[in-house]
């Protein structure tokens, strides 16, 4: 492995495929704003030094290892900015990863125009929103760049993003303000997080697959593949709501059996509140009445999932009032604050916290017997720095660089007590915390705004972590609240939480109701979902987001190459589509598989276009002669 190391006045790196216009590092002191080094004026002197090691095997990724000595007079350092990085813009979009996480609840995937910018901070940016993923990128026809840390937990920094009007550049860098201003004495050595640059070719998959493939191989990351019954399709009760009765589930499993769902999802509203988890007056038999619907969920050949929302417990609980020692305590020694749930955090990284949960688990999974847990919450992503005593923390900030081994005990936890449980964190609404990936086997489109986002999710995920099973969500959320087709074509696990025989007149939500029309649709998509087991096949990245239209997806399965063609924009697509990905020496054959009447038709792969008219989704089958 080469390795260079060297005093520089700026990083420059060469980017044919993005023509990018790097700019130097930055230190940000009480003093001065530093961009050029060795920095020296009115008594400052700063230099920087820095190793830059191309990976072997890995074309275009580059580790840049950074760290500033203060050769001068002592100076005050507030932040420091690496990796600043400048393309120009070919076109009047330049596609992006933005994976921080705010109260919008974004796309992880945007267009960059003139005019934009987005901070992209990776802490706490509302009340329950924080976290995400450290790689920000950016890509055009021919090829993108990423910048991003690899660090063996989520640090607190920015990704800023902006595009100025009147220009015609695109600047991202990775900035990190310290949590207090470091004074560094003559000698004085200011080490900062190891970065990276990365060349690649298409788009924001390629960029996670390399970054992820490296935290695996060298940072200690370990991606769990899913269990099997992971990847079975779902019904969820929260078509009934908050106020749901027990009869109301009860007398719904008949039907989601008789539909092929082999889980049963038990959601919000059986608990007394959050923190205080045992079942409240709609369940007045206890542990007997949860253990009831377990075992009528398991006498039909199905699989029960509990929801829970860990970390959030009201103010006005049992759990508060007994064990305030729990709480996570910010900086002004206040309660950081849950505005979804009205709750106060627990501290992640609390031993009381610890063995509170265990005692919660082991009534889940083993008094109530279910069979795995939906873990709910936007709040689960990220949180405040934590400034309570009784956690015995180093550092207040162990708390949110350390949240998702509280999941990660979970994991191991429930698995102890049910080998082949199935653990979903459903950050709800947020750009992942990457951190938490390895510590679940069931990823979530998690309460998604649109189709587009089930599709973008479903990408990220394949790319960071291959094997693990990811769930569309419920299909009511999706455009039109029937798209099965946006999850079935990308490879997602199918779900519903509609009711029968009639809604809950106590849920001003809805209607959810299984009405004929929607039952011939579940019956049709799950038909195509079982036989074509798309879910469990290889995603393949043949196609540059932003740039190819429409939208494709191919996933590799049993043999075949399945591609699925989205429009969200257009009313319908009538033109010609480019089946890539084919053996130019072969021939195959093409089959409409998700169409009432199916057609079938061949296709060389020396000539891999075809016509074809579709309104929102087509999807196509195609098999080598």
């Amino acid at each position: 492995m080469k390795k260079y190391s060297y005093i520089v006045f700026g990083l420059l790196i060469l980017l044919n495929a993005c023509s990018p216009k790097p700019e130097s590092e930055r230190l940000i002191c009480a003093e001065a704003e530093m961009s050029a080094f060795p920095y020296s004026e009115n008594g400052l002197k700063v230099s920087k030094h820095q190793t830059v090691t191309p990976i072997e095997g890995v074309a275009g990724l580059e580790v840049v290892e950074t760290y500033f000595v203060n050769e001068g007079k002592p100076v005050t350092v507030k932040a420091y900015e690496l990796c600043r990085t400048e393309i120009e813009a070919q076109d009047s979009v330049v596609w992006s990863l933005q994976p921080s996480s705010t109260s919008a609840r974004m796309d992880w995937v945007l267009p960059v125009q003139e005019g934009f910018a987005k901070e992209n901070y990776l802490g706490m940016n509302n009340s329950d929103y924080g976290g995400g993923i450290p790689v920000v990128d950016l890509w055009q026809k021919d090829g993108g760049i990423a910048i991003g840390l690899f660090e063996p937990v989520l640090r607190m920094i920015s990704m800023p993003v902006e595009w100025k009007r009147y220009d015609n550049k695109v600047t991202m860098a990775l900035r990190y303000d310290l949590p207090e201003p470091v004074e560094l004495e003559t000698g004085d050595t200011l080490h900062c997080f190891k970065a990276f640059r990365l060349r690649h070719e298409g788009d924001y998959f390629n960029a996670l697959r390399i970054f992820s493939d490296y935290m695996q191989a060298n940072e200690g990351v370990e991606m769990k593949p899913s269990e099997p019954e992971a990847f079975e399709p779902v019904w969820c009760a929260w078509g009934y709501g908050r106020p749901f009765k027990m009869d109301m589930v009860l007398g719904t499993l008949d039907k989601v059996a008789e539909l092929g769902f082999t889980w049963v999802d038990i959601d919000d509203g059986y608990q007394i509140a959050e923190g205080d988890w045992n079942t409240n007056e709609y369940f007045p038999g206890g542990d007997a009445d949860m253990r009831h619907i377990t075992d009528e969920v398991h006498k039909r050949g199905m699989k029960a999932k509990l929801w829970w929302a860990p970390l959030a417990a009201d103010p006005d609980t049992k759990l508060v009032k007994e064990h305030p020692e729990m709480l996570l305590k910010t900086e002004e020694w206040a309660h950081e604050y849950i505005t979804w749930w009205d709750s106060w955090y627990l501290s992640p990284v609390n031993p009381a916290v610890d063995a509170y949960t265990t005692d919660l688990l082991d009534m889940f999974l083993r008094r109530w017997n279910f069979d795995g847990l939906k873990i709910d919450g936007q709040h689960l992503n990220c949180c405040l720095p934590d400034y309570n005593e009784a956690s015995g923390l180093e550092s207040a900030y162990d708390a949110p660089e350390q949240m998702p081994s509280y999941f990660g005990k979970i994991y191991e936890q429930a698995r102890a007590m049910k080998p082949n449980a199935v653990i979903q964190v459903c950050p709800c609404g947020c750009a992942v915390n990457y951190f938490l990936i390895p510590e679940i086997n069931q990823a979530v489109a998690s309460d998604p705004m649109s189709s587009r986002q089930v599709r973008m999710k479903r990408k990220a995920y394949a790319a960071m972590a291959p094997q693990l099973a990811y769930y569309g969500d419920h299909v009511e959320l999706t455009d039109g609240g029937k798209d099965f087709a946006s999850q079935i074509g990308t490879g997602s696990v199918i779900g519903t939480k509609f009711t029968w025989p009639k809604d809950n007149p106590d849920w001003t939500e809805g209607p959810f109701l299984l009405t004929d029309e929607k039952e011939a649709l579940v019956r049709k998509w799950m038909k195509i979902y079982k036989e074509n087991n798309l879910a469990r096949g290889e995603y393949l990245n043949l196609y540059t987001w932003g740039f190819d239209y429409p939208e494709a997806h191919v996933i590799r399965q049993n043999g075949a190459l399945y591609y699925a063609f989205y429009i969200d924009d257009d009313p319908a697509f009538d033109g010609t589509l480019e089946l890539k990905g084919l053996d130019p020496a072969k021939s195959y054959t093409a089959i409409e598989y998700a169409a009432d009447e199916p057609r079938e038709f061949e296709v060389k792969g020396s000539e891999p276009k075809i016509n074809a008219h579709f309104e929102r989704s087509y999807l196509l089958k195609v098999v080598e002669k």
